[in-house]
């Protein structure tokens, strides 16, 4: 059990590393749609490339999303409009027609034989106009129906009478009538009229959920057996939506029983090999990156992030998975990392969602080359109309590809999906928020960005400026080498930026004794003289330890750090070994050494020979370019020989081009000018 625990703990990054690929493994899985996976891939327009293909099952042929919106379209634009009618408010309109016509019997002489004509004349008139009923408002639908008496009429459009139409039917009922007092009663009956008939809008709306509910999602059934489609046949349309409806009828029933667990290993076998190629290429080509758990989290993160993103858009909103920002993945990865990782693992998430996404293909294709683009179009992030040049060509490369997608399924620019344009749009809107996702990777992780290391350059920054204020003779020092180790990062295509900031924070820790280093004594004294080279040795090697605790208090990220901790590596304080060696012969040279690391990256290895070049040409008098020449040789070769480059990664190649351009600075430098006549 102990050796068991010793090897555990004496492997726990691995162990860490195992347990990261099971977990993403799981989680890439568990979000996977429920569903298996049709084992044929079409398109339409094109040949069927498999055997003949016969129904395996019964199945029903589904009408497409667009069908189903047009007979619901339909069934809302002929829709029955449901009125009740209101028979109390007759009745009210005779009551007040009589009683009117008693007043009206009350103030003139009539007989009873004409009071009689009047009361039966107004009857029959009030009779006709509400035998249909009179609307409120003049229906607009061509269908509609009255609820009398808890029965539902029809009304014809030529039957539709409103309160002022009434009014004048009166006058026309009348007006052929010469029974005395039949003017007075027109307008007896057309000031006592009011509507009765009133929209029903609960039951108008019920009757159309019902009409509604009763839409058939299919039109028609294949029987088992039955021939769908034929090898090299070109899949039409009517094809297409045969062959749509068996993959989805297929694919219900795949998951179905026993099914389920052998599809389930199906897709955990083929995640565990896309991500076994992850692990394989970071530990054959990426082996800083694989050894440090923190970044292969990071990596894994974000490639959970973005198939969890897009298996839940395939879930709920099948139609717009193109509005996951995909491209976000290769941009971060890139500005973290290098373009070459970046693509890479933007093509292993592609892969894994090609096994969800419909029209994988297409979704494949379009997606690789977006990623392709930006790779290629990315750079130097910080500068921010970068980003939208980038964006905005991701952005075309979608539409492009889309359009000529289309063209190839349907042979002509008919019923392109405009809506999707505005997809892709929104698409490039949210890869613009890989902004500020990198700030929050960079504190979440501890990572470090080109934004971060520009902030960082800024001289003005609150250490530099207190390092100026303390070491102005570091400080200036910390410029020259920012200089001439940019300039040779820049050479040999190592990171610039990283090595420029690196230079400059690379000697804060001399602000602790900045009387002890000549750079910054004005005057002929020099503390030195009075302590013994031991003591002198150890206040010049401190000045590392200082500049990592400085760093740390002040929040820089380890990147930087690390530019403290090996810009020495483990060379010896060569001055002051000489002199203890002078008063003891027998001096340990591991007494006089700097702590370490030595450089473990192209970016250490050239501030290392930048940084003892810079320092030791203040000792040069009347520089020659021969001079200059065996200077840097020399530097550069007694730390080859003190082994202080077996970690980096850095080449007997770049090493020459490093040198030459250490040489051509320093001679720019120190070049004299031609003396003009007086």
């Amino acid at each position: 059990m102990g050796k068991t625990l010793d090897n555990v703990y004496k492997h726990q990054s691995l162990v860490y590393k195992y347990f990261l690929y099971v977990i993403s493994v799981a989680l890439i899985v568990f979000f996977f749609p429920k569903g298996g996976k049709f084992k044929y891939e079409f398109q339409k327009g094109k040949p069927w490339q498999y055997e003949n293909l016969y129904a395996p099952i019964d199945f029903s042929i589904k009408k497409t999303q667009e069908e189903i919106e047009e007979e619901q379209s339909s069934i809302r634009k002929n829709k029955t409009d449901y009125y009740t009618y209101n028979a109390s408010l007759v009745s009210d309109v005779k009551n007040e027609v009589g009683e009117e016509l008693n007043l009206l019997f009350q103030s003139e002489g009539f007989s009873s034989s004409q009071r009689q004509a009047l009361r039966e004349l107004s009857e029959e008139v009030v009779e006709k106009l509400y035998i249909h009923g009179i609307f409120q408002n003049v229906p607009q639908s061509e269908s509609t129906v009255v609820v009398k008496n808890n029965e539902a009429q029809p009304v014809s459009p030529s039957d539709y009478l409103g309160l002022e139409q009434a009014k004048k039917e009166v006058s026309e009922y009348l007006s052929g009538i010469n029974a005395t007092g039949a003017n007075r009663l027109q307008g007896l009956i057309r000031n006592s009229l009011r509507a009765n008939l009133f929209y029903d809008e609960a039951l108008t709306e019920s009757a159309l959920n019902d009409e509604l509910s009763k839409i058939s999602y299919t039109r028609g059934e294949v029987d088992q057996g039955k021939l769908i489609i034929a090898k090299g046949e070109i899949v039409e349309s009517e094809d297409f939506k045969i062959l749509n409806s068996l993959k989805d009828e297929y694919e219900s029933e795949l998951w179905m029983g026993s099914n389920y667990y052998f599809i389930l290993l199906g897709y955990t076998i083929l995640v565990a090999l896309v991500l076994i190629m992850l692990f394989l290429f970071l530990k054959r080509y990426r082996t800083e990156i694989f050894q440090n758990n923190n970044k292969v989290t990071f990596i894994f993160f974000n490639i959970l992030l973005m198939v969890i993103a897009t298996t839940l858009m395939v879930k709920h909103y099948e139609n717009y998975i193109y509005m996951v920002p995909l491209c976000i993945l290769p941009l971060i990865l890139k500005n973290f990392f290098d373009a070459r990782l970046g693509l890479f693992v933007h093509v292993l998430t592609v892969l894994i969602l090609g096994f969800v996404v419909p029209n994988s293909f297409e979704y494949i294709f379009l997606q690789i080359i977006a990623g392709i683009v930006t790779i290629l179009t990315v750079s130097e992030l910080y500068k921010r109309a970068n980003l939208f040049i980038s964006v905005g060509q991701i952005t075309l490369i979608y539409i492009i590809g889309y359009f000529a997608f289309h063209a190839i399924h349907e042979g002509n620019l008919e019923n392109i999906e405009w809506i999707l344009f505005g997809v892709f749009v929104l698409n490039g809107l949210l890869t613009l928020f890989a902004q500020p996702l990198i700030y929050m990777f960079e504190k979440i992780f501890g990572l470090v960005s080109d934004v971060s290391l520009l902030e960082l350059s800024d001289t003005n920054s609150k250490l530099l400026k207190e390092l100026s204020d303390k070491a102005p003779g570091t400080f200036h020092h910390s410029l020259q080498v920012a200089n001439l180790a940019e300039a040779a990062a820049n050479e040999i295509g190592a990171n610039a930026m990283l090595v420029r900031v690196g230079a400059l924070y690379h000697d804060i820790g001399k602000m602790e004794n900045p009387t002890y280093f000549t750079e910054n004594q004005i005057t002929s004294v020099n503390p030195h003289d009075d302590l013994p080279p031991k003591e002198s040795a150890k206040i010049i090697i401190d000045h590392v330890i200082n500049g990592i605790e400085i760093a740390r208090k002040n929040k820089l990220p380890d990147r930087v750090i690390d530019f403290i901790r090996t810009h020495h590596g483990t060379t010896v304080v060569y001055y002051f070994f000489k002199k203890q060696q002078e008063l003891d012969s027998e001096t340990d040279s591991e007494n006089f050494k700097y702590p370490g690391p030595i450089p473990f990256s192209k970016e250490t290895a050239i501030l290392m020979m930048s940084d003892a070049v810079e320092a030791a040409s203040k000792s040069l008098k009347n520089p020659t370019f021969t001079i200059i020449d065996e200077f840097v040789e020399k530097i550069v070769k007694g730390q080859m020989q003190a082994n202080q480059y077996l970690n980096a990664n850095i080449t007997l190649k770049e090493i020459e081009m490093v040198k030459k351009v250490l040489k051509q600075k320093l001679t720019n430098i120190y070049h004299l000018r031609v003396e003009y006549p007086e």
